[in-house]
C-alpha cells in the first residue's frame, strides 16, 4: 500500500510538472501584444502619385521630458521612433527630396540637429533600434531643414499626404520631405 501511494504521489507531481511546462511553452509561444508597449504601434500609409507610401513605427511620448538635445541627442543616428527601427516602405521606385530611391522596405533612421535633419533610408530594415545600425548599409541620405510646429506634439506622430509629403512631428519638432515619382 505505501509504495502505491509513494508511486501515486509522485505520478501526480510528475503530471503537476508536465502540465506547468507546457503551460509555459504555451505561453512563450504567444505572440506580444505590442498595442500594450509603452510606445505603441502606429501606421501611415498613403497612395500617391508616386506609389504607395507606409511608415510603421512606434509612438514614445514626451511625458514632460526635452525630448531633441536630451532623450534624442542631436547629431547623432537615431531610429526615429521607439523599440524596433520605424520602417519606411515604396512600391515604386521614387524620388526623395529630388534623389532616387528604388522600391522596397527600408530602416528610416534620421540624425536631428537645429537647423536640419539627415533622413536616412537603410536597406537592413529588421532591426532593434539603432544598435546594429551600418552607414555602409544606407541607400540613401537627404538632408532636410528643421522646423518649429505650430504646436507641440506629445507622442511621436508621422503623416503622409495624397501629394507624397511626409511628415514628422513631434514635442516642438516638425520635418518634412517630399516623395515624388520617379522619372
Amino acid at each position: 500500500m505505501k509504495n502505491f501511494l509513494r508511486f501515486g504521489l509522485l505520478s501526480a507531481l510528475w503530471l503537476a510538472c508536465l502540465l506547468l511546462s507546457f503551460d509555459s511553452l504555451a505561453q512563450a509561444k504567444k505572440p506580444e501584444d505590442k498595442s500594450k508597449r509603452p510606445s505603441p504601434p502606429a501606421a501611415a500609409t498613403a497612395k500617391t502619385p508616386a506609389g504607395t507610401i507606409t511608415i510603421d513605427y512606434s509612438r514614445p511620448s514626451v511625458k514632460g521630458r526635452k525630448v531633441f538635445g536630451g532623450l534624442v541627442p542631436l547629431g547623432q543616428v537615431w531610429r526615429t521612433g521607439a523599440n524596433e527601427a520605424t520602417t519606411f516602405s515604396v512600391d515604386k521606385n521614387v524620388l526623395v527630396q529630388g534623389q532616387a530611391l528604388p522600391a522596397g522596405k527600408y530602416a528610416l533612421f534620421s540624425i536631428p540637429g537645429d537647423q536640419e535633419w539627415t533622413i536616412i533610408f537603410n536597406k537592413v530594415p529588421d532591426q532593434w533600434g539603432a544598435y546594429e545600425y551600418k552607414q555602409d548599409q544606407d541607400a540613401l541620405r537627404v538632408q532636410v531643414p528643421a522646423k518649429t510646429a505650430a504646436t507641440p506634439t506629445e507622442q511621436l506622430t508621422f503623416q503622409v499626404t495624397k501629394s507624397g509629403k511626409v511628415t514628422l512631428l513631434w514635442d516642438k519638432a516638425q520635418v518634412d520631405f517630399a516623395v515624388t515619382a520617379a522619372k
